[in-house]
């Protein structure tokens, strides 16, 4: 232990949170309630006692409810907590417990190495089993780096997990489960064709936020929507997390991201936080203002209020706390570069104090108008856990939505279900109905047809059922309704048959997804047909139920090149990444419509027959230079023959027909041949797609 006592000066109330400055270390915390605040510093991030407690005087450290301290001389890389006295007053929503340890909440690099959350749920000392803060080294080369401006027409979007992308053995990476061992995997993003990555939370996150039957069955809090520490990288995918190396392992991955030209979206989650419901642990916010930071009853603050369905809710509209959230925001985007948020829950963040649904939401319009913020990608999942629904009208203009509208019609296209090619067709165009009448653009929906939440691509035609009991919760968790079809077979099989219609189906998702305008999302592992042999929920599986399998690369090789083509089709057609609807009007001097739609007949969309499950159409290349496209989408059992458009000197060649074995299923560019007919037989749940090409 240090013997060192360092010299105080009463210190400044911003900023908030630890400062490393010249010559020491400016601390400073929000309570308002408090009337007796330590300052604890520690050798490291496990030893038992501080080597120096600091003792705040209101007189000398306190301006208006902030507290502060400068620690002259104090070396950065020094850990540290707080502990608050007050009053405990359960039903004024106060929770001061003098020996308990606290995390600040602007601490930008955390240690749980000891953590126990059964002791935080505890009255009285814990200070064994507390997190730690660190104060961190805010330098570092950023070698001319800077956030991107990827334009959200040409995003491709690939929601990741960072732990299960390289903890898998198969990974071969030096350091599984980590920001380092994503870094190895950039080239592997790269060939794929992807813009942004979208990473599962990386705020740092409770481990242990999970059913007590859950914990015993020797589970945990796998991904990572427990937040607790806004500003500080999870320390769970550090290298050296002891060392407080935090900051700097997060900054090497966006900088090889960015090098690489690819975006991050961070998946974030303001609507809760890791200290859950009344019986749950103090960790940061309870211990200083529950009352501020939390939804409560409003004659009786020990009843939260729970939209999130995790125990709590923030109360995100309050002035202190979106002050809070937008400056982490800026910090993540100012200070380690990062280009994008998607926004769990989001619709919990447009409640008022009381719960009711604010038109103009304070925090959400601070976060649409923060000049910080404004050419970063700002996607909301647009519903809450308590009914609120609103995709198509969530408060702004800037936030793109994830879009389970188009969701669940592709899931029911592509299963059979009959009469959707209306909504189908609508969904492919970039949702007008939902978004045009306000203002809003095609690049406002975020397309996609499987997320972390719920079945797998492979999985989605592989079930009918889920089955969660991997979980220890007698498969009650987890969504019901999934929309999926097993193709004639529960799970597993070695029916050739069936596992043929399964790969095609999972080719047409991807087809749809990569033609439709917006912002397509893809689920890391779909692309190598990623299994989770039917369970629905992996919240708590951090083992190989979870993690992508890399054998399945070489395994699954030709799905893995369709869709590399794929998304390579997608980006030399400017006609799909469209920023504005389409008018139907003639686009180029060739004179013909943007569009045209068709049936089984040319120009004879069937849009009045209530069985329809074929659905043509001709997209026409912007310019001269672009090749027209005609897709066909046959979700019928039956092969149909159809007839292609005369386009004025052009002629067809065949791109994709997934039900062709690789590597007919998909052709590049360079290798396409031209049709000698006119006309295409389209076999039964098949998409096919025609470019052409001037003579």
């Amino acid at each position: 232990m240090q013997k060192i006592r360092y010299q105080i000066k009463p210190g400044n109330p911003y900023p908030s949170g630890s400062r490393a400055k010249t010559k020491g270390v400016n601390f400073s915390i929000f309570s308002r309630y408090a009337t007796q605040v330590e300052l604890l510093l520690f050798d490291s991030s496990d030893c038992d006692e501080p080597f120096q407690i600091i003792k705040l005087q209101e007189e000398v450290n306190r301006t208006f409810f902030s507290w502060h301290v400068y620690v002259a001389e104090l070396p950065v890389g020094t850990w540290y907590a707080w502990r608050m006295d007050g009053p405990n007053l359960v039903q004024a929503g106060l929770h001061f417990d003098k020996d308990k340890q606290l995390i600040d909440p602007w601490v930008r690099a955390v240690s749980h190495k000891r953590w126990s959350r059964k002791d935080a749920c505890m009255p009285g000392n814990n200070e064994l089993s507390a997190m730690r803060c660190v104060v961190v080294d805010d330098n570092y080369d950023w070698e001319g780096d800077e956030p991107l401006r990827i334009r959200s027409e040409r995003a491709i979007v690939y929601e990741l997990h960072v732990g299960g992308f390289t903890r898998h053995p198969s990974s071969k990476v030096e350091y599984p489960g980590t920001f380092s061992g994503l870094i190895e995997k950039i080239p592997y993003l790269k060939e794929l064709g992807i813009t942004h990555v979208e990473l599962l939370p990386v705020m740092a996150f409770d481990e242990q936020d999970v059913p007590k039957y859950t914990a015993d069955m020797g589970l945990k809090n796998y991904w990572g929507y427990s937040t607790h520490s806004f500003f500080s990288p999870h320390p769970g995918y550090c290298v050296t997390p002891e060392q407080g190396t935090h900051v700097q392992e997060f900054r090497d991955l966006v900088k090889a991201l960015h090098q690489a030209g690819m975006g991050v979206i961070m998946d974030v989650v303001f609507n809760h936080t890791a200290e859950a419901g009344a019986d749950g642990p103090i960790i940061n916010f309870r211990g200083i203002g529950d009352d501020i930071f939390y939804h409560h009853d409003k004659t009786d603050k020990s009843i939260l209020h729970d939209y999130t369905g995790c125990g709590n809710t923030v109360n995100a509209n309050h002035p202190l706390v979106a002050n809070f959230i937008v400056s982490c925001l800026e910090y993540w985007v100012r200070e380690m570069h990062v280009d994008g948020f998607r926004f769990d829950l989001a619709s919990a963040l447009a409640r008022g104090e009381n719960g009711e649904v604010l038109q103009d939401p304070p925090l959400l319009w601070a976060i649409e108008l923060s000049e910080q913020l404004a050419k970063t990608k700002l996607i909301a999942e647009a519903w809450d856990a308590a009914g609120l629904y609103q995709v198509g009208s969530f408060p702004g203009y800037r936030w793109a939505e994830w879009n389970g509208r188009y969701r669940d019609v592709v899931r029911r296209f592509v299963r059979g279900d009959q009469g959707l090619i209306n909504e189908l067709a609508t969904r492919i165009c970039g949702s007008n109905d939902l978004y045009e009448h306000s203002g809003r653009l095609p690049i406002n929906s975020v397309n996609f047809v499987t997320c972390h939440d719920g079945f797998t691509l492979y999985d989605l035609f592989s079930y009918n059922e889920k089955h969660n009991y991997a979980n220890g919760e007698n498969n009650q968790d987890g969504c019901n309704n999934n929309l999926s079809y097993n193709c004639g077979i529960e799970g597993d099989t070695d029916n050739t048959d069936i596992l043929t219609v399964r790969r095609r189906q999972a080719k047409n998702v991807f087809a749809i997804l990569l033609l439709s305008h917006g912002v397509p999302m893809l689920l890391a592992g779909d692309e190598l047909l990623n299994s989770q042999h039917g369970n629905n929920n992996g919240y708590c599986q951090d083992n190989e139920l979870s993690w992508i399998d890399w054998n399945m690369a070489e395994q699954n090789a030709d799905m893995l090149r369709f869709v590399q083509l794929m998304i390579a089709l997608r980006k030399r057609h400017i006609s799909i990444m469209r920023r504005r609807f389409l008018s139907g009007k003639s686009v180029n001097e060739r004179g013909l419509p943007e569009i045209q739609w068709h049936g089984t007949q040319l120009n004879q969309p069937l849009w009045a027959d209530a069985k329809s499950q074929i659905l043509a159409f001709t997209l026409v290349g912007i310019d001269s230079d672009e090749v027209d496209l005609h897709v066909v989408m046959n979700m019928s059992d039956q092969q149909v023959s159809i007839d292609l458009p005369v386009i004025p000197n052009r002629a067809w060649c065949l791109s994709l027909d997934t039900s062709l074995a690789s590597p007919q299923d998909i052709v590049p560019l360079k290798d396409q041949q031209q049709l000698i007919d006119n006309f295409y037989q389209v076999n039964g749940r098949t998409v096919v797609v025609f470019e052409n090409k001037s003579y």
